[in-house]
C-alpha cells in the first residue's frame, strides 16, 4: 500500500525553556538592531543638511544607531519583568526621547522639539500600556 503511514513514528526534540530563551533574544536582538540602523541613518540624514556626506555624519549616524539598539534591547529585555504601568512609561519615555531629539537635529526651537517628543511619548506609552493591559496573563 503505497498511501499507508510509515510504522516507524517520527520523533523531535521538544524546545527547552533555554531554547526558547535563545531564540527570543535572537529575536530581540535582531529587531532592536533593524530600528537602531534606521534611527541611525535618520539621525545623519538629518545631520547632514543637504551637504556632503563624510565621515563625521558616517560616524554621528552608527553612534545613534548603536545607542538606540543598545536601549532598546535592554528595554525589550528588563521590560517584561516589569509591572505593565511601568513597563508602557519606560518605552514612552523612550519614544518621546528619541522623537523628540530627532526632531531637534532639524534646528527648530527647542520647545518644538520638547513638545512633539512628549506628545510622542504619551501616545507610545498610552499605547503600551493599552496591549499590556489587554494582554495581561
Amino acid at each position: 500500500m503505497a498511501h499507508a503511514a510509515p510504522t516507524v513514528p517520527r520523533r523531535h526534540r521538544p524546545m527547552t525553556s533555554a531554547d526558547t530563551d535563545r531564540n527570543t533574544d535572537r529575536n530581540r536582538l535582531i529587531r532592536a538592531l533593524l530600528m537602531g540602523l534606521v534611527y541611525g541613518v535618520w539621525a545623519a540624514f538629518i545631520k547632514r543638511q543637504m551637504g556632503p556626506v563624510d565621515a563625521g555624519n558616517v560616524f554621528y549616524g552608527i553612534l545613534c544607531g548603536v545607542v538606540f539598539a543598545a536601549i532598546m534591547f535592554t528595554l525589550a529585555r528588563v521590560g517584561p519583568k516589569l509591572k505593565r504601568e511601568l513597563h508602557a512609561a519606560a518605552y514612552g519615555v523612550f519614544a518621546g526621547i528619541a522623537a523628540g531629539y530627532l526632531h531637534s537635529l532639524t534646528n527648530e526651537s527647542v520647545l518644538r522639539a520638547t513638545t512633539v517628543g512628549l506628545f510622542v511619548g504619551l501616545g507610545v506609552g498610552i499605547g503600551a500600556f493599552y496591549r499590556y493591559y489587554t494582554r495581561e496573563d
